[in-house]
Order: C-alpha cells, then structure tokens, then sequence
C-alpha cells in the first residue's frame, strides 16, 4: 500500500500549530507554526479586569488556512510525500473555550459591528471573569443535583462552558441575546472544515461536553432545563440551542468540503476527526496507557491518565473530571491540572525581572547550583488561581522566606519547586481514589528544554520523569485520531491502540530521582501542604504558621 499521511493541528494559547505525520510510524513531515496576530501574544485583555482573556476568531481561521498550507508545503520536500496521499484531519484545541455564534455558525466577533466587543469574541480556557457564576453553579448543583457535580470533582470552574456564557448573560446580555448558539473551538475547527453551516449540526466532543459542560448520559446530555432555570430561564431556553449528544472519536466528525479542500490543495471528502482538548490528545500522542499519567507542560498543565470502562472507576474530589470516552474510546478520560506554570516562570523572568527568553536559561544554570531547601524559600503555585484539587480561582501566589539576601534565582526555583509540589498533590490525590500512577510522561517545551524543571519534578515527585517522543504530541494525537478516522483501508489504523504503537515514541532521556534530593523536599513538600490547606480554606487544616518560616530556616541551615 502507498504510504499514507495525515494532518494535525494544534490550538494552544498564542498560536496554532499544523503537522503532516505519516501514518506508518508517525515521522512527522512538516510543520508550521502560526502566531495569532491579535491582543498580546493572541491574548485579547482589558486592564480594568486581570481575569478576561479573549480571542479573534478571525486568528483561528488565518492561523488554519496558514498553518496547514504551510505544513504541507514543507512536507512537499520529501521525496514521498503526496497531498493526494493525506487521508484525514484531526484539531486539538484548549479548553474549555466557547464562542457564540450567529444561526450559520458564524463567530459573533466576526461582525464588523461588534469589533472590539469582548463578550462577542471567544472566551479563552483562562478567562476567569465567572468565578462567581461557577460558585453559583457548584451551590445551585450541591442544593439540587449532586450527580452533576460528582464526575467533575465536586466543584464547578469558572474556566468552564456554563459559568462564562452565564457570566455573559449577566454583563453583556446584548452579545447573549444575539447567540443563537454556543460551540466550543474545540467542536468549532472541524465544523468549519466540514462546512457545517447550522449549530444543532455541528458535531460535539464528549471530552468538551463530559468535563466542561455537565454533560453526561446518565441524565440524557446536558444538565436539565429545570436546573439551567435555577440558574436563569434564558440559560434554560438556551439548552434547546446547544446539542443532543456529544460523542467520542470513534467517528468523523464530518468530511473536507470543497471551498477547503481547494483552498488547502488537499482531497475533497477526506475524514475530519472529532475534535478534542490539546491536553487529551497529547496525551494520546504522548503514549497514554492504563497506568500512565501524562503532563502536559505548557503555560498551564494538564494532567490526564485513562482507566478501561469495564473497571471499577471511583469519582476523585477537586479534580477536572472523569468523562467516558474523553480521550480514547473505550476508556474513561481523567483529567485535572494546575492553571499556570509556564505562566509563572514567564511572569517572573518577563514581568518582574524585565528578561527575555534567554534569562529563563541563565536563571536555570544558576538554580541549578542551589541543593534542596538551600534558598530558605517556599511559594504557592496559585498566580492564576488553583484548578486542581482545590478548584478556586482567587487563590493568588506567595513566596514566603525572603531575606535581604534572596536572589532572582532562588526565587524561579522556588516558583519550579512550588509547581512540582503541586503536581504531587494531584497525583497523590488520583492515587488515594484508585488511579494507579506507574510512570510519569512529560511533554510540551519545559519538559523539552528544561533539565532543571525536570529533576526537580523527579526529586518532589520521587518517581522517574519519562519525555514523549513527539516534541508536538497535542499535534501528534491529533493526527492519530485522524488516522483512525480514514481506517485501515485509506492506511490509516483501525484503533487508537494500534495507531499509538506505530506512530509514538518515548525519547531516550530520562530524569530519576535523587534519594537525598527527595528526601528533603518530602519535609519541604510537607511545609506546602500546610500552606495549601491552610490559605486554601481545607476545612479542619492543621499546622503551625507561627514556627513555619523559622522551619524553613532550619532546612536551609542543614542544607548548608
């Protein structure tokens, strides 16, 4: 059989990223990296709220056309490639992200009428203007339909599908009234490579739907019409807009239509798998078993593993969810995270010390020479809030233990540290309800580029830290889930399963953990969840703030 091809393109948070991978063993052909033009690094921002963030939807569509064109002509280079030869598509994108649209789907924000009207324009995964929406919607669900709240960890996020479109409602009821319809980016991609024209057609992703959205089918889809009322009767009239059912990716989500087609140069009627969160299909991409837990290492990070349908599976409190079929078929999809990481180290090299890129490096080298504990330092990883497990957006950071003496570089591998220590208190959250966590894969440009970072996360989280293979895995599993889409005939594989052991690898890198290192951040690690609990409102936290910093002194003192 003629060798067989398909595209993945990856949404993140600044720009969109397109691959050709071929089907055979995943070897990636060409890539192109696409920069949203709009706002800040993609970013759309109000100063008057530190919470909004906004995108264009116009830099979707020009970062679509361009990432894919330019992907596929570099893959033009290699002397076995054919655009004849591409046989399916596949989209990941962040989440959740909804935009409202008009009755043809078209993005709100693309009136001209409407420019610069944020509330029109999508609501990026970061937006946490609706925090007070999310508590209204997690109190409203407590008093009236736990089940909603069971599978999503017990607490609904102001990052989610229903508290920004309520949080609209209630300061843009302009913009709400003129929706005909919400649809995630995620299910947006493919419906406009489909050409799908009417929202109630547009195919939905259960991943979106199942961990941000309510939906479940244990109660027929979405939350009621009768809880939706509790909230606002227009959120109740708005459900009969929205979809039916949501599905996993064990089906196209459409087919390439002509207008694309041509405009990419690629075969009419190819598959256009279902779309997906950047973070579920990296994790695909990644390798993701049963007893894997992949980090997805970006801005933020999210954490995914899977567990067969047929087991027992336990609902785990604070984390984002456990949605069958969220990331590969016949697996339930369990995701949580922490809302920035990249973002912290970016905000103190950028923001705080005035740096460029290259300071993240020297800062590194730097850190690097300081043993465990040795800086007298400890912070919180809540800059943007926290996601998981305590769900609570206005929790803000902290770095405790300064003195006169305290360099920049204590301080960013302080911010690394807290990051890691927050990472183990996922993972030994997951484990205390059941998920195993035999190995730890890493993806994404810190776990590429940042030796530090990653012994550091080996040294907190006693656990070796493996790398993916694939530098792009959110592109990588996208363009899996479109292999699957074509099927075996077209040269693609007929399940995820097969398409992973021919198209991902795991890099030769490895970081163990230091027994000594470890050690010490156990009694570190120790220190943070007194913090944790205590500033993060756990009822009944214990410890002793009074003696804490005088604690950190100690361990500084013995780490000489």
């Amino acid at each position: 059989m003629k060798p067989a091809f398909t595209i993945g393109v990856d949404y993140g948070t600044n720009s969109v990223r397109a691959v050709v991978v071929d089907c055979a063993d995943g070897r990636v052909l060409g890539t192109s990296v696409f920069d949203y033009p709009s706002g800040d690094h993609g970013v759309l921002l109000d100063p008057r709220d530190p919470h909004l963030a906004r995108q264009n939807p116009g830099d979707y569509l020009l970062g679509l056309d361009a990432s894919i064109s330019g992907a596929v002509e570099e893959a033009e280079r290699q002397p076995d490639f054919e655009r004849a030869r591409v046989v399916g598509i596949g989209v990941d994108t962040t989440g959740s992200t909804p935009l409202p649209v008009d009755e043809d789907c078209q993005p709100l924000a693309l009136y001209p009428r409407l420019h610069g009207e944020l509330a029109a324009y999508a609501w990026l995964w970061k937006d946490h203007t609706a925090a007070e929406e999310a508590a209204a919607i997690t109190e409203t669900a407590r008093r009236h339909a736990p089940e909603y709240l069971a599978p999503i960890g017990g607490t609904y996020s102001s990052e989610w599908f229903w508290s920004k479109i309520w949080r609209c409602l209630r300061v843009a009821p302009a913009i709400f009234e003129r929706a005909v319809s919400w649809v995630e980016l995620a299910d947006y991609i493919p419906a406009v490579l489909a050409g799908t024209k009417d929202p109630k057609a547009v195919m939905r992703c259960v991943c979106a739907a199942g961990h941000k959205a309510m939906y479940s089918d244990a109660w027929q889809g979405l939350p009621s019409k009768a809880f939706l009322a509790r909230l606002d009767p227009k959120l109740a009239d708005l459900r009969d807009r929205l979809y039916d059912r949501a599905y996993p990716a064990d089906r196209p989500a459409g087919r390439l239509v002509k207008a694309w087609a041509d405009t990419l140069g690629l075969p009419q009627g190819i598959p256009i798998a279902m779309g997906g969160f950047d973070a579920h299909y990296g994790a695909v991409g990644a390798g993701v078993r049963t007893g894997t837990l992949v980090k997805i290492i970006g801005t933020s990070t999210c954490d995914c593993a899977i567990a067969p349908t047929g087991g027992d599976v336990r609902n785990v409190p604070g984390i984002c969810g456990i949605v069958n079929g969220s990331i590969m078929p016949g697996y339930y999809g369990i995701e949580a995270g922490q809302s920035a990481v990249g973002d912290i180290l970016r905000w103190w090299v950028e923001r705080v010390c005035q740096g460029r890129d290259e300071l993240h490096a020297e800062l590194s080298a730097e850190a690097a020479r300081f043993a465990p504990g040795a800086s007298g330092l400890m912070a919180l990883d809540w800059n943007n809030g926290n996601r998981t497990i305590l769900v609570d957006p206005k929790l803000t950071g902290l770095v405790l233990g300064q003195t006169l003496h305290t360099t920049r570089a204590e301080i960013y591998r302080a911010l690394i540290e807290a990051t890691a220590y927050g990472a183990r208190a996922i993972v030994e959250r997951m484990v205390e309800y059941g998920v195993p966590v035999e190995r730890v894969v890493c993806c994404g440009g810190i776990a590429e580029k940042n030796d530090l970072f990653m012994q550091i996360y080996a040294d907190v989280l006693g656990q070796p830290m493996l790398v993916a293979g694939s530098p792009q895995t959110p592109a990588l599993g996208a363009a899996i889930s479109a292999a699957v889409a074509a099927g075996e005939a077209a040269g693609g594989h007929a399940t995820f399963e097969a398409a992973q052991a021919k198209m991902t690898s795991m890099k030769d890198t490895r970081f163990e953990p230091n027994a000594a290192a470890h050690a010490v951040y156990d009694e570190l690690y120790g220190v943070y969840r007194e913090l944790h609990d205590a500033f993060g409102g756990v009822a009944g936290a214990g410890g002793d703030l009074g003696t804490l910093m005088k604690r950190l002194l100690g361990i500084r003192e013995r780490a000489g």
